[in-house]
């Protein structure tokens, strides 16, 4: 790895302030603390906050029966006593606290609220490792980084000295084999044999058997875990390890106590006979031979798990790399829904919107008031009350709903989770996202498990699976889906089971009656498309024929469609159905998830197994495969424990959305199937539209991470990535311009990234520059240098001043063309080309007004001439490079 040695001012400056550990509390993943006590320290901690039972410290009690504890005036008289020896450190006191309050605790609850922050409560309660966090994560928010790293210290130093006090350690007996061990085996073993016989005589196959056999085995690990969990004595060294949440847990616990269990070859089938032995009665020479297959495997997944991780995170921060704070506001973004999750299975809602943007103010489901306000940011005290008052959704604002052409507003991302501050312009949101999914990607599991022989189906889990939702690919043993909304039907058919899924719409379409018609039809009557249902009175053609008007009347009023007639007084209602039926064939080794006769909606799985990503995209559309994306991915961290927020799911999804593939060019020059950019597509049919011409129409597209990394707008960023020989033959071909909007592009340049903290007073503040303060070769009165020579170039036609660079307190006209001037010059610094000399000094004479101060139109003159001077000194060898569509609308500022 390398090393960083910070050496100008600026540099220790920024490493002290942005890079230094008691700076970073907090995770950027997921906004909880970074450091935690663990293992010893939680064990200690465990162990002083505990209490010891009537067996270990007996207590006295009166004659009702109620206990009789010691009593003291307050915390110190208490710590005394310990220290003299006069009351245990578990034992149960009676004690006045600070509000004077009489309270019952112990010494070791007081010892250990010495180390919180004075301000702080007393906490007096039994501390194990999720109490722990929890607490950290408080402190933090409270009372900021420098009492929280005073504390952890503290923490850090009681944690170790009672771990070794409380002499805690593993014994034999600690480890008790259930009693219902045995009875257990013989039951498992009689459906086994029952399982066999029916195999035997032909009335199951081999995978039914196999599959039965399995689950038999698995219930029997389930229901030992439950026994073991049950026996196990609530004391000793095994018990207080697991329980604080130091080391162990209770699946491990199982397989010293209870057995083993079930194992895998190493395909990753499931052998079917388990191991019956636990560690504490020892395996057999089998039962050992069996289990060394996950040993070797584990060692084998922890060194291509690193590999396989370090990859995915490049291909994430090769996709997200040009994703940067670029506005505060962005007026074109709708909010997303965030729905509570009854089944548990996703991440609390508190902890979902957290660090966002309201989209809608939240309102009390009983009383009707306003919790937050819209465009509010969701703080961690606000999410607990939004929760606690019993709201079931919040809609927020979310990278997936923003519209920024470049980068993402700061009003979508939100807050950064690192500071839970609002994110600052500038920041790397897009390598923060990849590096907050990558970096947990070698805890996950490689394991890909096989439930049955031939017919067997993978699960896929772990890292592969993240792997396979970032790179959008067609799942192994997809589900089917259906792709209308319809009533089940089940048939099984001689080539197999068949799902047909019927959509039956009704429509109605209805015909006055007028004064001078009769309806030839009654109501139940079925009429054909063009039959009559209306005919003229004869009274009323014989006054047209006198009045001569015969042929403004018809005869007769046709059916529009064939349908069912209702006849009211003054309509003829004509009613049909139009059905939609679908057949789906279903593979042998799928379980069938509907039921016959089951209403279904669109997109609903018909079988089991993982859905295909770019199905959900073609029946249900962008806001459902965006949803499935970040509730999959999120499925995967937390069945491993890792804590990971949506929104940087969301950066990435959004990465992986960003092309349309044109089906209808229209009036435009996009080609037919050609894949664009979003905002390349809208503003080309903006443009359309504004002429008068037909606009082109698109679908939208979700690409893998790899293949949006090689079809984004930076040719250098591409070429870098992947197939760097066809990506820059590409790129000469078609003259491209790469516009250095992104950090790779500028690193391979040499030119600093756009990811810049300064321009901003929040940024400044939290870098300790100052706003006077430069950096070197940085011009006065500039925020930022143009870009690229276009920019320039349509700033200084348009006079815009923001986009040349310019402070908006410096002098305008002339003088802006001159500085606009200036600054291109020390972005080519080195160029010694005559034209751009040219170019410079057709600007200054913009600036100084030419021969004719008075005269703007001389002014503006210099300016094109200026301009022209620079496109010719910047020519490609393509004879008229067409610029990228995003700057058309900055061009045509420049010619007017």
């Amino acid at each position: 790895m390398a090393v960083h040695v910070p050496l100008s001012r600026e540099a220790v400056n920024e490493a002290h302030r942005l890079m230094l550990s008691t700076n970073n509390m907090l995770a950027p993943s997921s906004g909880f603390p970074i450091v935690s006590p663990t293992l010893d320290m939680v064990l200690g901690m465990y162990y002083l906050t505990g209490i010891d039972g009537e067996e270990l410290t007996p207590v006295q009690r009166d004659e009702e029966g109620n206990p009789v504890y010691k009593v003291y005036s307050n915390f110190e008289d208490a710590r005394f006593s310990f220290e003299i020896e006069r009351v245990k450190l578990r034992e149960v006191i009676r004690v006045r606290d600070s509000d004077g309050e009489w309270i019952e605790t112990t010494v070791g609850r007081i010892i250990f609220n010495r180390a919180l922050p004075e301000a702080m409560n007393y906490r007096n309660h039994l501390f194990d490792r999720g109490a722990i966090e929890g607490l950290v994560t408080e402190v933090v928010h409270e009372f900021g980084n420098e009492e929280t790293v005073s504390m952890l210290d503290q923490m850090k130093s009681l944690g170790f000295k009672y771990a070794t006090q409380s002499g805690t350690t593993i014994a034999m007996k600690d480890i008790v084999v259930p009693p219902q061990k045995q009875s257990l085996l013989s039951a498992a073993d009689m459906k086994i044999s029952r399982l066999d016989e029916q195999y035997l005589e032909g009335l199951i196959t081999e995978p039914e058997r196999y599959k039965a056999a399995v689950e038999i085995w698995t219930d029997v690990s389930d229901k030992m875990t439950k026994a073991v969990e049950d026996t196990l004595p609530n004391y000793g060294g095994i018990f207080e390890m697991a329980n604080s949440g130091a080391k162990g847990n209770i699946a491990q616990i199982k397989q010293m106590a209870g057995m083993r269990g079930l194992m895998s070859d190493p395909k990753g089938r499931i052998i079917e006979m388990p191991i019956r032995s636990s560690f504490a009665e020892g395996l057999s020479v089998l039962e050992y031979f069996i289990s060394t297959h996950g040993a070797r495997k584990g060692l084998a997944d922890t060194a291509l798990r690193t590999a396989d991780s370090g990859y995915l995170t490049r291909r994430l921060a090769d996709v997200a790399q040009d994703v940067i704070i670029s506005t505060e506001d962005d007026m074109g973004a709708q909010g997303i829904l965030i729905q509570h999750d009854p089944t548990g299975m996703q991440a609390p809602l508190a902890d979902r919107i957290v660090t966002r943007y309201l989209s809608e103010p939240v309102v009390h489901p009983e009383t009707g008031e306003i919790i937050a306000d819209r465009e509010e940011l969701v703080t961690r005290r606000l999410a607990e009350e939004i929760t606690a008052a019993g709201v079931q959704e919040a809609s927020v604002y979310s990278p997936l709903s923003s519209t920024t052409q470049r980068g993402i507003s700061q009003k979508c991302y939100g807050a950064s989770l690192a500071t839970g501050k609002p994110a600052l312009m500038g920041e790397a949101v897009g390598i923060i996202a990849s590096q907050s999914i990558g970096e947990p990607g070698t805890q996950l599991t490689m394991r890909t498990f096989h439930t049955g022989g031939i017919a067997g189906k993978d699960i896929t889990s772990g890292l592969p699976r993240v792997v396979e939702l970032f790179e959008a690919r067609q799942p192994k043993g997809m589900s089917v889906l259906s792709e209308i909304g319809g009533k089940v039907e089940l048939a099984q058919l001689p080539e197999g089971r068949v799902v047909r899924v019927t959509s039956t719409e009704e429509f109605s379409e209805e015909l006055d009656i007028p004064d001078t018609h009769r309806q030839t039809v009654k109501t139940g009557d079925w009429v054909d498309a063009g039959e009559a249902v209306l005919a003229v009175k004869k009274t009323a053609m014989a006054a047209a024929v006198k009045a001569g008007e015969q042929d403004s009347l018809a005869e007769e009023i046709f059916a529009p469609a064939a349908g069912t007639v209702q006849v009211t007084k003054s309509i003829v209602r004509i009613t049909w159905q139009e059905t939609d039926e679908r057949e789906y064939e279903i593979p042998a080794a799928s379980e069938i998830l509907v039921s016959d006769g089951e209403v279904i909606e669109p997109g609903v799985s018909l079988t089991d197994g993982p859905k295909n990503p770019q199905d959900i995209l073609r029946i249900e559309g962008q806001a459902a495969v965006q949803r499935y994306l970040v509730d999959e991915v999120q499925a995967v961290y937390r069945s491993q424990g890792v804590q990971l927020h949506d929104k940087h799911i969301e950066v990435i999804v959004r990465q992986m959305m960003r092309k349309v593939r044109v089906d209808n060019p229209g009036d435009s020059d996009l080609l037919p199937g050609e894949l664009v950019d979003r905002h390349d597509y809208e503003f080309t049919n903006n443009n359309m539209l504004a002429e008068g011409g037909e606009p082109a129409t698109a679908s939208p597209v979700l690409l893998g991470v790899t293949r949006a990394s090689l079809n984004t707008q930076s040719f250098l960023a591409a070429a870098s990535f992947q197939e760097t020989a066809r990506v820059l033959t590409e790129a000469a071909v078609n003259g491209s311009v790469d516009r250095l909007n992104g950090l790779k592009e500028n690193v391979i340049i040499g030119r600093l990234i756009p990811a810049r903290l300064d321009q901003t007073e929040e940024g400044r503040k939290r870098l300790g520059v100052e706003e006077g303060e430069r950096e070197p070769g940085q011009l006065t009165g500039f925020t930022q240098a143009p870009a690229t020579f276009e920019e320039a170039l349509a700033a200084i036609g348009g006079s815009d001043l923001v986009g040349a660079g310019l402070d908006a307190g410096t002098p305008t006209g002339g003088d802006a063309a001159a500085a606009a001037a200036a600054a291109v010059a020390s972005s080519e610094a080195g160029s010694d080309d005559g034209g751009l000399l040219a170019a410079i000094t057709a600007l200054t004479d913009a600036a100084t007004g030419g021969d004719d101060d008075s005269s703007s139109d001389a002014g503006d003159d210099d300016a094109a001439r200026a301009a022209e001077a620079l496109r010719a000194s910047t020519s490609t060898t393509e004879e008229n490079p067409e610029p990228a569509p995003q700057f058309v609308d900055e061009g045509e500022n420049s010619e007017n």
